[in-house]
Parts: structure tokens; sequence; C-alpha cells
């Protein structure tokens, strides 16, 4: 069996997350996360879900996403590239409305997405 860490993996894990977001699938999505996972961008705080970026835990990424969800009928994401390090994949994609984002997707030892931090472009 090939060791999670291999970069062909966390490349996999990378293109899982983007066809599980352009399926809708919050659930499929969740469950690439650890229960205490952390979500941390600049879109958190104008959605009404903390002043900080930052939302702790599953029960509040389903909240926060499901309401990002919500306001984003067309939500499609296209991959651009992903860049991987031992424990971690970057995942930089185009959205539906053509603005290049960048995700951080830290994992920790169960193969769970433990920290994901969405990187914008500034400007």
């Amino acid at each position: 069996m090939p060791d999670f860490h291999e970069p062909s993996r966390l490349a996999a894990l990378g293109r899982d997350w983007i066809a599980a977001w352009n399926a809708r699938d919050l659930e499929r999505v969740l469950a690439m996360y650890a229960e205490d996972a952390e979500m941390t961008s600049d879109r958190i705080p104008p959605l009404g879900f903390g002043a900080s970026g930052t939302v702790r835990g599953k029960a509040s990424l389903r909240a926060y996403w499901s309401a990002a969800l919500a306001k984003l009928p067309e939500l499609h994401f296209e991959l651009i590239d992903l860049y991987v390090s031992p424990d971690s994949v970057v995942v930089f994609y185009q959205n539906e409305r053509g603005k290049k984002i960048c995700e951080y997707l830290r994992l920790d030892a169960e193969r769970k997405i433990r920290q994901g931090s969405a990187n914008h472009l500034v400007g």
C-alpha cells in the first residue's frame, strides 16, 4: 500500500476536493475533514461566522459552507494546479467568477484535513 504522504496520493486528495465541491456535495466535502478541523478565509466574517475569519469544528464548517453554497448557486471550481508537501496540498483553482484562489489543506495523521486556508489574490 502506498504511503499517504506520497505526492500522488496528496494530489488525488486535491482532485477529490475539487470534485466534491463541483458536485455541491457538502457531506462529501465534510467527510474529508477532521472533526476538529479549522478553516480560515476572509470570506467568513461577511457571512457572519466570526470576526476572526476562522471557523472551528465540523458543525461550524457545515453551517458556514451551507450558507456559502446557498449564496453561490453557480459555484464551480476549475483546477489549475496542485502543490504538495509531506503533510499538505495546495489546490490552485479558478472559481465560476474567474477569481483565482489557492486553498491550503494541511492533513493530520488520520488522513483528514485538519487545517484549511483560502488564499485570495490581492488586487
